[in-house]
């Protein structure tokens, strides 16, 4: 087994122990999120590059936050599966957004962790009940969705999905101990493609691919309208909300007008698969929707930074 550093922590025996399924972008995010709050958390990841990573991408994270350091030696490091995931009371699984390899991985904790052991994934947009298709029903009630947001350590919701097979008592426990470590769990109550956060998100992606491919403005101007525009107040005063602060009477003359002419196409636009097959991906090509140099990628990770890190002060200040 390996260990990161060596010598190490023990967490409160209060406390369920941790493991977490994959050390890549969110993985190593969960484990220092549980860390910090006093949990003994077991990574595993095939990839010795990416567990040798993981020491130094948490100890980033605490000093970001100003917090204690020493937590990292809570943090073990494993290259065997059965040994992370064996005495965990939680598996948080963190692996690519890749059904197969999902699947593969929740039959294998099936088989490998506690009978009692709650089973998560922090799958992104596939249903729950597909990631346990090949769990049976002895086990399936133990699998739950717990989609964190990135960054982990910056983001506070978790949306807690309850699949078909998902035994209630399981998401009421999870829903338990997220709130325990500050985050902001909220009960999905059907497993559908995306959740609640994503469709919400994907929905307005779609609209604004559709009014830049139809001529109507260009990335840019849809960025600004959203940032000085209605995003400005989301964070503060959500859609339901609004529509009762201005009337449900005026939403609803308002959607006579307009829901017509919102994009419907079934699938993704032409314009977006255009740009991909183009080689045309972002940030990371320096083309997209808009064009990117170095710095300006640079400036906006750090203005998103900022902006995330500040949001945390101020809840931590108010709690």
């Amino acid at each position: 087994m390996e260990r990161a550093p060596e010598r190490m922590i023990t967490g409160s025996p209060n406390k369920p122990v941790i493991a977490v399924v994959g050390a890549g972008l969110m993985g190593h995010g969960i484990a220092q999120l549980f860390a910090v709050a006093g949990h003994r958390v077991a990574v595993y990841d095939p990839n010795g590059d990416v567990r040798a990573s993981v020491p130094a991408r948490v100890r980033s994270i605490f000093e970001l936050l100003g917090q204690d350091q020493t937590a990292l030696e809570r943090i073990s490091l494993h290259s065997d599966f059965g040994e992370a995931v064996s005495g965990a009371d939680f598996v948080f699984e963190a692996a690519p957004e890749k059904l197969e390899i999902k699947q593969e991985i929740f039959e294998r904790l099936a088989a490998t962790t506690k009978p009692v052991a709650v089973l998560a994934s922090n799958t992104s947009v596939i249903p729950i009940g597909d990631l346990g298709a090949r769990v049976n029903r002895q086990h399936a009630g133990r699998i739950v969705g717990t989609h964190f947001w990135n960054p982990p350590h910056l983001v506070p919701l978790v949306e807690v999905v309850q699949a078909e097979r998902t035994d209630v008592a399981v998401v009421e426990k999870t829903v338990e101990l997220l709130k325990s470590v500050g985050k902001v769990p909220v009960h999905v109550k059907r497993d559908i493609p995306g959740f609640i956060g994503n469709r919400l998100q994907h929905a307005l992606k779609r609209e604004a691919i559709a009014l830049v491919a139809d001529g109507v403005c260009d990335a840019e101007t849809i960025d600004l309208v959203v940032k000085h525009g209605f995003g400005s107040r989301l964070a503060v005063l959500g859609p339901m909300e609004q529509s009762d602060l201005v009337g449900l009477d005026l939403t609803l003359d308002i959607h006579k007008v307009l829901l017509r002419h919102l994009d419907r196409r079934p699938g993704p636009h032409p314009f977006l698969e255009q740009k991909v097959a183009a080689g045309e991906l972002g940030m990371s090509t320096g083309r997209g929707f808009r064009e990117w140099t170095p710095q300006q990628c640079a400036e906006v990770r750090e203005r998103l930074n900022r902006y995330l890190l500040a949001l945390a002060h101020q809840r931590k200040d108010g709690a």
